[in-house]
């Protein structure tokens, strides 16, 4: 199938209003576009720089914990939630109470963000494994009686008050069984030579216009382009992470979702996701970069300073890493050491600049780890 003359789908009359039902993409995809050769050639070459990057940053696991934090936080708000990643970052109890919906929304995200890449070792990308991250994402929150974890077995739709007055409704639930298995086969098909880029640009596109769930279909669709990359070999972990870049980008990520079945525009689409991934990944580079220099100023310039103290300060420092807003219950907790010796600790570490007081009070104090979290909150690193 050649890409500009994909035709996306047809419109079935249904009761009272007309469902798109999309075109399958089970399909040998070939291309005349230089513009997406020029891309993809782009892509690959930053993906493998970071993938090469994130292979030379020590313990770089402690660092993409960051990067999902951010996904969860940024594909959330993507749907509407306003928790910000300093919030995400907090405990349950230090979250105020008209905003833990939104919090446990985007830990419910991470959860299954975090099952799902761990059970890429045991069981394919498919609509099962879609299928159990879905049931963890709307675990206890809004749209937990949307049936979690299955197919919907009613119509939705997208924009508007009613489906009367929608901007979109995906294809009724009885196509959903038979546009789902197209969409795994084609994840799976090793008789079609599809780049493994293009084929996560159309799966995401596909996902997106089938929109299998009642609710959650943004956040699943996005955790999708994750999975096919970490599946796929392109990463040898996952530290690439787009929703930042399509949050950043919003109007331009959905209308050039919809201008594929407006306008049979799916080049264009490709071309989108092709910059996301290249702009994602030179600021994913320039994210390592700046932790490792940030590591080395604060262990071998600052912490040095502490003398008989050390020890403790490199445990101290390793546990920002993953934990860059702490109490002083969390560090005695940590290093197994009184009330005081944290406090006096977390003292040390404010006047070395690397901590910074946030909450005001004299009780229940809550600590930020500054130039740490600015490397993934700022518009601009």
């Amino acid at each position: 199938m050649n890409i500009e003359d994909f035709k996306a789908g047809r419109y079935q009359q249904e009761f009272r209003y007309k469902s798109f039902i999309p075109s399958k993409i089970n399909l040998e995809w070939i291309w005349t576009d230089s513009k997406i050769n020029a891309l993809l050639s782009e892509a690959n070459l930053n993906l493998g720089n970071l993938n090469a990057f994130s292979l030379y940053v020590p313990n770089v696991d402690v660092f993409i914990w960051m990067h999902l934090v951010k996904e969860a936080t940024t594909s959330s708000r993507i749907e509407g939630t306003r928790t910000q990643m300093e919030e995400a970052l907090m405990k349950d109890e230090e979250i105020e109470f008209e905003k833990k919906n939104d919090w446990q929304e985007v830990q419910n995200y991470i959860k299954a963000m975090n099952y799902s890449i761990s059970k890429l070792k045991t069981l394919p990308v498919s609509t099962r494994l879609l299928k159990e991250s879905h049931k963890i994402l709307m675990q206890g929150v809004r749209g937990e009686h949307k049936t979690p974890g299955e197919f919907r077995l009613s119509q939705n739709w997208i924009g508007g008050a009613t489906i009367n007055d929608a901007v979109f409704i995906p294809p009724p639930h009885t196509q959903l069984n038979e546009l789902m298995g197209d969409l795994e086969n084609f994840l799976h098909n090793e008789n079609i030579n599809v780049p493994p880029l293009i084929k996560v640009a159309i799966s995401h596109y596909q996902f997106e216009t089938i929109h299998p769930f009642l609710d959650g279909n943004g956040r699943i669709g996005r955790l999708l382009i994750t999975l096919q990359l970490a599946s796929s070999g392109i990463l040898e972990k996952p530290t690439l992470y787009l929703s930042d870049y399509f949050e950043k980008n919003r109007l331009l990520y959905y209308d050039n979702l919809s201008n594929v079945r407006l306008k049979n525009d799916l080049a264009q689409w490709i071309k989108f996701f092709l910059v996301s991934v290249i702009e994602t990944s030179k600021r994913g580079i320039k994210t390592f970069q700046q932790i490792l220099k940030l590591k080395d100023k604060i262990e071998n310039e600052k912490i040095v300073a502490l003398g008989k103290k050390i020890p403790n300060a490199k445990l101290f420092i390793n546990l920002l890493y993953t934990n860059p807003i702490i109490n002083s219950n969390d560090l005695k907790d940590y290093l197994k050491i009184t009330p005081a010796t944290a406090n006096s600790l977390i003292q040390d570490f404010i006047k070395l600049d690397i901590l910074s007081e946030i909450t005001g009070g004299k009780r229940y104090r809550l600590f930020r780890f500054d130039e740490y979290l600015n490397l993934f909150t700022s518009p601009e690193i």
